[in-house]
């Protein structure tokens, strides 16, 4: 049941510790990388777990407009695979709500099968940057007209050569983008990456039979020899709606929650390494794999938590999660500072600004710098706030309500990733 939240949202004080054992719908990084690379294959694909939430839907919004059938039913989603050519709707407008992953892992898709077509979305959806894919793309010689940087974005039939390309910012979608034209390229490009990046794309697109292979910082992607191959296979909890799960358990003394069948990928358990470090006590158990993702029941038993420095590598590995870290710091012992985070400012809204300003709206002794913000553990006191548009924000926000009175307007927003969140919650605080 999805969370209505017309109403400003709040969340009951915690009157006890939290305790119980959870699942999570998919991971949506994953779903969409699932769907879109289903589409890519030839034959039908059968996913399991898949998540129905604002954001997985834009992506089957943009395939059905041109012209991939896929259907979901009781969380399995199948997808007609209509092979690594060009889409059967040429010159569509694809909508890509406000998802940027959408936009971003299309666009390199519709460059590598000679698609022609137009990216849309939001109007929040048109702020974020696109000159990141577009202008290795069309270095790649792809033909792509962009409205100031920004979506639309108009592309057009062109042959690709292959390229030599270092992302100027580690971006697993910008990376997903140019591997996913460098499978129609002439030949093998190489892409180098200094810092840390989600390799989803790498595992799932080398588990449907495509050649890439990492020597780091290098990324070398070949072009397709053989069709890709239909996924099937059960999607890993995502880490990223977990780690909210894990940040209400860390901030109620005497907590102890479990997630089952979470992803627990190196490139995104940096929020897990974090909460260890400040004092929480995480512990691992029945580690698999899944689709090709390392998968595991993660523990959090609550402890005293303690500010600390948060920059370099970690950053990258949690970036996402930040929001979630801004609540834990606000019940931890001293300062918790944030560095190297300037990625937040281009996600759905300016997280930094937005992390800073609403927090200090609850009282909590916050300050921003232009790359992260610190933090005073034990200053927030409660107050009235707002979610920005912003579905991370609009549940870090709430779960300071655990601790203290906060009411969030605006918080219908976290049903784009999390629609569950608030019976999650509520679950963990039933009699036990």
């Amino acid at each position: 049941m999805q969370s209505k939240c017309s109403s400003p949202l709040v969340l009951p004080k915690a009157a006890k510790p939290l305790c119980g054992v959870l699942s999570m719908p998919g991971d949506k990084s994953l779903a969409h990388r699932a769907a879109l690379f289903a589409a890519l294959a030839e034959g039908e694909s059968e996913i399991d777990n898949y998540p129905d939430s604002g954001v997985t839907r834009a992506m089957r919004g943009a395939l059905d407009s041109l012209g991939v059938s896929t259907s979901l039913e009781n969380g399995v989603l199948r997808v007609a695979g209509n092979g690594f050519k060009p889409f059967p709707n040429r010159d569509a407008t694809a909508y890509c709500g406000n998802s940027a992953t959408t936009i971003r892992l299309l666009a390199g898709a519709l460059v590598g099968t000679g698609t022609s077509a137009v990216l849309d979305g939001s109007e929040g959806l048109r702020k974020r940057p696109m000159n990141r894919i577009v202008e290795p793309l069309r270095q790649m010689g792809a033909s792509i007209a962009a409205t100031d940087g920004h979506a639309p974005l108009e592309i057009s039939f062109a042959a690709l050569s292959c390229i030599g390309y270092t992302l100027p910012v580690a971006s697993a979608q910008v990376l997903s983008c140019l591997q996913l034209a460098a499978l129609g390229a002439s030949s093998e490009s190489r892409f180098t990456v200094f810092a840390p990046v989600r390799n989803h794309t790498t595992r799932m697109l080398n588990s449907m039979g495509a050649d890439i292979h990492e020597h780091h910082p290098d990324i070398f992607v070949n072009p397709l020899s053989a069709p890709l191959r239909p996924l099937h296979g059960r999607l890993p909890g995502d880490i990223s709606s977990a780690a909210f799960i894990f940040a209400a358990a860390a901030i109620v003394p005497g907590s102890r929650v479990t997630v089952r069948d979470v992803g627990v990928n190196p490139t995104r358990t940096g929020f897990l390494d974090i909460l260890s470090k400040m004092g929480a006590k995480i512990s691992y158990a029945n580690r698999r794999e899944e689709m090709g993702e390392p998968v595991a029941d993660v523990t959090l038993e609550a402890a005293p938590l303690k500010g600390i420095k948060v920059h370099g590598d970690v950053v990258v590995r949690a970036i996402d999660e930040i929001p979630a870290l801004a609540v834990v710091a606000a019940f931890a012992d001293g300062d918790t500072i944030v560095r190297d985070a300037e990625e937040l400012r281009y996600k759905e809204t300016d997280r930094i600004s937005a992390i800073v300003t609403q927090f200090k709206a609850l009282g909590a002794k916050v300050w921003e710098s232009r790359e992260g913000f610190r933090i005073r553990g034990g200053t927030l006191s409660g107050g009235e706030s707002a979610a920005n548009g912003d579905h991370r924000l609009a549940m870090s926000l709430a779960l300071a309500g655990l601790r203290a009175d906060v009411a969030v307007s605006g918080a219908e927003i976290l049903n784009e990733s999390f629609p569950d969140f608030v019976n999650s919650i509520n679950a963990l605080m039933a009699d036990h």
